[in-house]
Order: C-alpha cells, then structure tokens, then sequence
C-alpha cells in the first residue's frame, strides 16, 4: 500500500454541486443563495468573529494575564538523573546536553536536590539549589554556580 493508492470508501465522498443560476442548474433561480441580502451578493464574505455589529467575543473578554520578558527559565536537572547516568568528574551543561538531560546550552540549566549521589561531582552550572549543594559537599564533591 502507498500513499498515491490510498481513495476514499465508496460512496463517502460525492461531487460538488455546480452552482449556477436558472431553472435547469438543479438548484433553482437563487441557487441555493436565498432572496436579497448580504449572503445573496457576489464576493460576499464577512471578518471572522463578526457578529452584525455587535461587539464581538474577543473585545468583550477582559484582558487576562502578564508575559514577563526578563523571566528566566530554567531546564531542570536532578541528583538522582545524574547518579544514575554514573557521571564522574565535572559536570557542565554541554556534558548534560551529550547526555540528554538538557535540550539546549543556551538556556540556563539548574540543579535541584531530589534522589541522593555518592560520587564525589564538580558541578558548573548556571544554578544549584541549596539541598542539591549540600548533597553534593557531602559526597566529596565541588559546586559553581552563578548564583553564588
């Protein structure tokens, strides 16, 4: 089976009905467009979300809501991700990103202190949390961060 051999079940799709003007069109002298009216002109169309005049939806919802632009977010990464990845040595964010830990080096990468490490690590990232810090000294281990 290819893609160019696939068709549609008998009977699920029909021919578009051409539309045109006069008693022998199949769809009478209208064609289907009513009497007089916007929708009965050519080239009618209206906005979308255009409701007759009325104030539409969008303007009548209050504005909600506040996008930050010095907002910093980081890609997270835990003790326990990296205990059982078996790391050694120091550990920076392009040593995570080889790994897949982290989708970029270009967003700030933070430590945090769930699960336990007993290796000792040198840490070099743009965060640490403090529980992960504490962890990390006492496996004999080295943190720097930009936090500090």
């Amino acid at each position: 089976m290819k893609l160019g051999n696939l068709s549609p079940p008998q009977g699920a799709t029909s021919k578009k009905k051409r539309l045109g003007i006069g008693l022998g069109s199949g769809k009478g002298k209208t064609a289907g467009k009513g009497h007089k009216g916007q929708r009965a002109r050519s080239g009618s169309k209206r906005k979308v979300g255009f409701e007759g005049g009325q104030t539409p939806l969008h303007r009548r919802l209050p504005k909600v809501g506040f996008n930050n632009p010095f907002r910093v977010t980081y890609q997270i990464v835990n003790l326990d991700d990296l205990a059982c990845r078996e790391f050694s040595g120091e550990i920076t964010p392009e040593v995570l990103k080889d790994a897949g830990l982290i989708a970029s080096t270009k967003r700030p990468v933070k430590i945090l202190g769930r699960g336990e490490i007993s290796v000792p690590l040198q840490i070099r990232v743009q965060a640490i949390s403090a529980a992960a810090e504490k962890k990390v000294l006492a496996a004999g281990g080295d943190v720097e961060s930009q936090t500090d």
